[in-house]
């Protein structure tokens, strides 16, 4: 995140499965929260050319916007940060406690999946005992991701938290 932003409490996920939905996702996204922008099934030209239209409107929201992709490619297409698992991602992501351990310099980490998911259905998740646990022992601060909406949230007790299909109504 650029320094003189805090760290966005929600976030959302794109994803082929809410394509469809994310002009209307980000309008009701709460001014100050966090867009993630995947879209890994687009070929490059398109990806480039979707991400310009969701990014103008979340930055006219108030919305920190995150590329999937190198720091490099994050800074040419004029987003907040990167997303991934190289070391220089401003989001990194985390599965387990070795992967956690490898999440040293990015302003936080997106640990998952916390609860079942449609995106990986009949997968293993953490449960909320081993997400506070795994989270207790991140050097960075922790966004709750799988399975995760408002009521998944209140439920797990964990003020960071990034959806998918939580937006999708």
């Amino acid at each position: 995140m650029p320094r003189k932003k805090p760290l966005p409490a929600i976030w959302l996920l794109s994803d082929a499965r809410n394509d469809a939905v994310l002009e209307r996702a980000l309008m009701r996204l709460p001014r100050g929260s966090g867009f993630v922008f995947r879209h890994y099934h687009l070929p490059d030209d398109e990806r480039r050319a979707r991400f310009g239209a969701l990014a103008r409107i979340a930055k006219a929201r108030g919305v920190t916007v995150v590329l999937s992709g190198s720091a490099a490619q994050a800074r040419q297409w004029g987003a907040d940060g990167s997303y991934g698992a190289h070391a220089n991602a401003t989001l990194a992501t985390a599965h387990s406690l070795r992967e956690l351990r490898r999440v040293t310099r990015a302003a936080a980490v997106l640990l998952s999946p916390v609860f079942p998911t449609r995106s990986h259905p009949g997968g293993k998740v953490l449960g909320p005992l081993q997400f506070r646990m795994l989270a207790a022992r991140s050097p960075v601060p922790v966004v709750a991701l799988g399975g995760m909406n408002p009521a998944a949230a209140r439920r797990l007790k964990w003020p960071r938290w990034a959806g998918i299909d939580a937006f999708l109504r």
